[in-house]
C-alpha cells in the first residue's frame, strides 16, 4: 500500500490510498492549528514610564520614537501576522508567542489592527524584570484556544550563586485547551550574547534548565504531555542549551519518552535562519516539540510541518545586508522595516470527524 499526501486548498489535506489492481480514492479532511512565534523588535509604547522606559524609545529620546513611528511599526508588524500560516489556514496563528514588547498597550493596539481585527486575537501579558522593560507575551484566537493557567516563571529559580544578581526576562507559561486538547506553552527570550557568546553560555544554559524543570514536573504527571518550549532562545539548535540541557534532537525517530524534537535543525543545516549577525545566518527563533505531538492519535493533534516565515517584502532588498531581515532600525536611525528577527510557525493536524 503506497500513500501520499497533498494540500488542496486552505483547509484541506486528501490522503490517496492505492491498492493492488485497482486504485480507491479516499478523501480525508484535517484539521490545521498554526503556532508561532516572533520577535516583534522593540515594541515599545510612546509614553515615559518611570521604571520600565528605554529612554531611547521616547519621542525626545535618541531615536525620536514618536507616534508616527509607532503605528508604522504596528502596521508592519500587522501584515507579517496577517500573513503568517496563511498557507495552510486563512486564520492564521492560533497561537503567536511574541518578544522585546514594553508593555501590554503596543499589544491591544496590534490587534485592534484593521489586519487582524477579525481574529479577535486576545492578549496574555506579564510584566517582567528584564532592565530594558521588555517582555514576552502570548497572542492567541478564542475559537481555537482557551487558557486555563497562566504565570510567570523567573530564570533565577534555580539557586546557582553564580547567577544570584542577574535578571532577566521571565518565562510565560500557559496552560490550556488547543480544541478541547490540553497543552503546555512556554514563551521564552533568553539571555543575550552582548558581552560574548562564551562569556554568556551559562546564562543561556540556565534558562534551558528552568525550562526543563517546569517541563519535567510536566511530564512527571503525564508522559505523553503535549509541550511547547517556544522563543528567542540567543541560541542556535546545536548550542548546548537547546541540544544538551533540553536534549532537543534532530530526528523525530529518536526521541524518546519526555524529549523534545527540533524541526529547526534541517534548516539550520542548510545555512538557513531567523536573525542575522556579522553578515551570516543564526537561528535563534525556534519551537521545542514534545514527544507528545509527534504520534498521530485518533481525535487529537499532532505536528505536521514547519516553515521559517520569510516572505521577499520581509527582506533586506539591496547593500551589505541583502537578503537580511529589513529590522526597524539601522543603528539610531529609522529604516521602516518589519524586525530584526523573522518568524517561525509549526503547523499541527487533526482528522475531522
Amino acid at each position: 500500500m503506497r500513500r501520499t499526501c497533498r494540500i488542496s486548498g486552505p483547509l484541506l489535506i486528501l490522503l490517496w490510498v492505492a491498492h493492488e489492481s485497482n486504485i480507491v480514492a479516499q478523501k480525508t479532511e484535517y484539521k490545521i492549528a498554526a503556532i508561532g512565534f516572533y520577535n516583534f523588535e522593540n515594541l515599545f509604547d510612546t509614553l515615559d514610564t518611570p521604571d520600565k522606559d528605554d529612554i531611547e524609545f521616547l519621542p525626545d529620546g535618541l531615536r525620536r520614537y514618536n507616534s508616527t513611528t509607532y503605528w508604522d511599526k504596528l502596521d508592519k508588524l500587522s501584515e507579517v501576522v496577517s500573513r503568517m500560516g496563511t498557507d495552510l489556514t486563512p486564520d492564521g496563528p492560533a497561537i503567536l508567542g511574541c518578544s522585546e514588547i514594553e508593555t501590554e498597550i503596543p499589544l491591544h493596539d496590534l490587534v485592534k489592527n484593521p489586519m487582524l481585527a477579525n481574529r479577535n486575537y486576545q492578549v496574555i501579558y506579564r510584566d517582567g524584570p528584564d532592565k530594558r522593560g521588555v517582555d514576552v507575551a502570548m497572542l492567541y484566537q478564542p475559537k481555537y484556544f482557551t487558557p486555563e493557567d497562566i504565570h510567570s516563571v523567573s530564570v533565577n529559580i534555580c539557586g546557582r550563586d553564580t547567577l544570584k544578581d542577574f535578571f532577566s526576562r521571565d518565562i510565560l507559561y500557559v496552560m490550556g485547551k488547543l480544541d478541547g486538547e490540553t497543552i503546555h506553552i512556554m514563551v521564552n527570550h533568553w539571555p543575550s550574547r552582548r558581552g560574548g557568546e562564551a562569556t554568556t553560555n551559562d546564562l543561556r544554559n540556565h534558562a534551558a534548565c528552568v525550562c526543563k524543570t517546569i517541563s519535567d514536573s510536566i511530564l512527571a504527571r503525564d508522559s505523553a504531555a503535549k509541550i511547547l518550549i517556544m522563543g528567542d532562545l540567543n541560541d542556535d539548535p546545536n548550542n548546548e542549551s537547546v541540544r544538551k540541557v533540553l536534549g532537543a534532537k534532530k530526528d523525530k525517530k529518536k526521541v524518546s519518552t519526555g524529549g523534545y524534537f527540533n524541526p529547526w535543525w534541517s534548516y539550520y543545516s542548510k545555512g538557513l535562519g531567523t536573525t542575522a549577525f556579522n553578515d551570516s545566518w543564526g537561528l535563534f527563533d525556534q519551537i521545542l516539540v514534545s514527544e507528545g505531538w509527534l504520534n498521530p492519535a485518533e481525535n487529537n493533534f499532532y505536528y505536521y510541518r514547519s516553515r521559517i516565515w520569510n516572505e521577499d517584502f520581509m527582506l533586506t532588498k539591496t547593500g551589505q545586508y541583502k537578503g537580511f531581515p529589513l529590522r526597524t532600525y539601522e543603528g539610531d536611525m529609522y529604516a521602516g522595516g518589519y524586525s530584526d528577527h523573522l518568524p517561525v510557525v509549526l503547523y499541527f493536524i487533526k482528522e475531522k470527524k
